[in-house]
This record gives structure tokens, sequence and C-alpha cells, in this order.
């Protein structure tokens, strides 16, 4: 079984259905998953891929059959799982989800009690030996299954993470993406003083209009089209399976999520004072002036959820965020949530009584590169050379190698998956930005 050990992958297990990852396969998941963690019940949920019902009955056979008891709240996004094993405290969840991949793949999510996930480092190692072993008994008891609709309590948990109050009646375009915010959305914005502009809000795992994934410019093109044809305030896209969110302006221009995440930290502040804040290394600059121009302690974190729960956990930090679209917040037992995000950025618009472009005027003064991609087969040659080439920069290795200037700074760093450098660069304006991405890239192809 050495093609199923690739399904296990950093944070979750992926593959094409039926090919690589089929009902037989999430039967045994169901089984080593309760084998490895022993809980007693076993939240599930499932996003709206063809291949999910499929998919999360044989999980939920495979839990039963090692005994644990299996509650299914069915169609949800993978915040709403989290949320389920927090308020709800149990043990253990599983999401049947592929999130932003295309419709032909599939895979599971994991996570502990309070919402801790589960990692190649803890757990998602564990469970792949046990499937690929493939040595349980015959089931010695059946555990029990029941049915729970969570989506009234977990809207009303996001909502009391803001004060619907001050909402002011904003217009928003929102992409579902034909992806789980389709269900989600409609169910917290009904609170809310706003007009909704949906856009695929049908359910429906195929991804007839486009991939939800929405970091790729073209995926977000017909929803920046929309908010200037219908003069929106802004813009919101979430991926598939909607624990991440993405945002554009009024002129339907693409902010990236270190903005977003520099946006919320100012947000929550406010509301917090003094308490730290995680960001990834990848972020901009800007994220850690905000947050200390706004009185509170950064803490700068690898690349990677598991890292930055962790840090958030050890520093009691209230909120965090990643470049990627994923914010995790304290209150959410440190779990990522899109929707809450949204409705952090929405909340802070209103009380400002401004844009998003406005908002971030006063906080963004840099030009950014965007991460470009590089395949290279000596990796630590390229980074040595980079090290002698900047070796009067201050240099760190926190993840990768960061090179930092006063007026510009770039972070390389190696694929987990694939022969790839990753290359970020900000810089203090645009010359000097194509100026070094260009240099950095004649090293790290060889081109020099």
């Amino acid at each position: 079984m050495a093609s199923v050990a690739a399904l296990f992958k950093a944070y979750d297990v992926r593959g094409v259905y039926p090919t690589e990852i089929n009902p037989s396969i999430a039967y045994l998941i169901g089984r080593a998953f309760v084998a490895y963690l022993h809980p007693s019940d076993v939240v599930v949920g499932r996003d709206m891929r063809l291949s999910s019902p499929a998919l999360a009955s044989a999980l939920i056979d495979g839990i039963r059959d090692e005994g644990a008891d299996v509650c299914d709240i069915g169609l949800v996004s993978t915040d709403s799982l989290y949320f389920a094993v927090g308020k709800y405290g149990f043990p253990a969840g599983v999401m049947v989800t592929a999130s932003h991949n295309p419709s032909g793949y599939n895979g599971f999510k994991f996570c502990r009690s309070e919402a801790r996930p589960l990692s190649m480092d803890e757990g998602i190692g564990e469970i792949r030996d046990l499937v690929v072993q493939n040595t349980f008994g015959q089931p010695k008891t059946r555990g029990k299954l029941s049915t729970k609709n969570i989506l009234p309590n977990f809207a009303e948990h996001v909502l009391s993470m803001i004060d619907p109050s001050v909402i002011r009646p904003l217009t928003i375009a929102v992409d579902a993406g034909n992806g789980m915010a389709g269900k989600i959305v409609p169910e917290v914005f009904k609170h809310l003083p706003v007009k909704l502009i949906p856009l695929y809000f049908e359910l429906d795992g195929r991804f007839p209009n486009h991939p939800a994934n929405p970091i790729e410019p073209e995926n977000t093109r017909e929803l920046g089209e929309t908010i200037r044809a219908q003069h929106a305030d802004f813009g919101i896209a979430f991926d598939g399976d909607a624990d991440r969110m993405f945002i554009l302006d009024g002129e339907g221009t693409f902010v990236g999520g270190d903005m977003i995440t520099a946006l919320a930290a100012k947000s929550l502040l406010r509301k917090h004072p003094g308490s730290a804040i995680v960001y990834n290394l990848i972020c901009s600059r800007a994220v850690p002036e905000t947050i200390e121009r706004e009185g509170g302690v950064g803490i700068r974190s690898r690349v990677g959820h598991s890292f930055i729960k962790a840090l958030m956990r050890q520093h009691d930090a209230v909120f965090g965020g990643e470049h990627s679209g994923h914010f995790y917040f304290r209150d959410n037992w440190y779990a990522d949530s899109g929707i809450i995000a949204a409705l952090t950025i929405i909340e802070l618009l209103s009380l400002e009584g401004v844009g998003i472009a406005e908002a971030l005027r006063p906080l963004d003064h840099y030009v950014r590169s965007g991460e470009i991609n590089s395949e290279v087969e000596d990796q630590q040659a390229v980074l040595a050379e980079l090290e002698r080439v900047h070796a009067g920069a201050m240099l760190d290795y926190l993840d990768g190698l960061t090179i930092s200037y006063p007026d510009w700074w770039c972070n390389v760093r190696a694929s987990n998956t694939q022969p790839l450098l990753r290359l970020n660069v900000e810089a203090s304006n645009a010359p000097q930005l194509w100026a070094k991405t260009s240099e950095l890239l004649q090293i790290i192809r060889g081109e020099a």
C-alpha cells in the first residue's frame, strides 16, 4: 500500500477520487483515527464534493467499527466542524474535504479536542502507518450514530465575535465558488443590515463556474467585475470548504492576506488592548508595524497553521494571520475561520466609515512580489550562495532563509512536497522591488 501512504500530507489527507482515495481507504482511515486517538465519540462533517457522501459514509463505518460513536453534522464548512468540536466538547473531529483542490480530489482534515489540529508531526503519520499496516481485527463493539444541525448555533457564535449593532448597510459581493460558503454566508448575513450580492451560492462539487481557489487571479475576475458593475463597497471570496477568505476592494483589486491580517489585528487590538498577535514571516512589514502602533505584541511565526496555533496558545494571542488567507481567533478555540475574519473586517470598516483601500492607505507603504516558485535541484547550494552574496544583511533561519535590509527584504524557503524554492520579496518602491527580485531569481535559477 505504498501509494496509500502518499495520500497523507503535512496537515491533511488528499488524493484523486476514486483512483487514489476511495471508500475502502476512508473506512481504514476511520478505524485508524480511532485506534490512534481512542475517542469515545467523533463529530464528522463533509463538503459538497460529489464523492463526499460516499467517503463520509465509509469513514463513519470505520469509526463505528473501531468502537467510537459518531455525530454526523452533514454539509458544513471546515470552520463549522472546528466549532462543533470546541462548542460541544467532542474529543475528536473529521472533515471530509479537499478544500480548494479541483473537483476530482477529496480528502480529510483531522482534529482532536478543543479543535487542536493533527499534523504529520503529531497524529497524521501514526494514522498513515496504521492504515498501511491494516491489521485491524473484527469489530468487537459498534459505535452509535446520531445527527445534529449545528448551523444556527454556528451563526450565533460567529456573530458573537463582533457587535452587529455597529454594522453599516454596506453592499458586499460574495463569491462562494459553489462551495460551502453558499450555505454558511446566508445564515450569518441574514442577521446583518448589509446588501448581499451572491455569486455561485449553489452547492456544486463540480465547480461549474470556476475552481474554488481564490488565490489564483482568474478565479476572482468575475467578482471584481461584479464589484465595479454594481458599485459594491467590496467583495469577499471563499475557498471550497470556506475556512479561508479573500477580499477585493471597491475597485475589484485583490488584497493580500497579510494586509487583511493587519486590518484584523488593528480591530482586535482595540477590543483587547496589549494582546499578542501571531503572523507568519511571509507577511509584509506593515503587519508588525501595525501591531506595534496599535499597542500589541507581534509574534513572528513559521509558515503553517500548526506553528501559528501553537504560538497563539503559548502567548495567549487573540489573533493570528497568514498571507494565504487563513485567520485564527483565540475565542474560536484558536481555529481558523473565513466567516469570522470577514465579519471582523466588516465591523472595522463600519466603525471607521471607510472602504478597504482607505483603511489600508495609512498602514501599507510597501510593494510586494507575491510568491514566485522556481524548480531547484540543489537547494542547499542556492541558499549558501544567497548567504554569501548577502553576508552584510541581517539573516535569519526561522523558516528557510530571510534576508533583511532597511529598505527591502526577502524570504526563500523550500517546498515540503516538490523540488521548489519559494521566493517572496518586499521593497519600499516598485523599481527597487523588481530589481531585487530579478537579482535573486538569477541566483536561484542559476542564471547569474
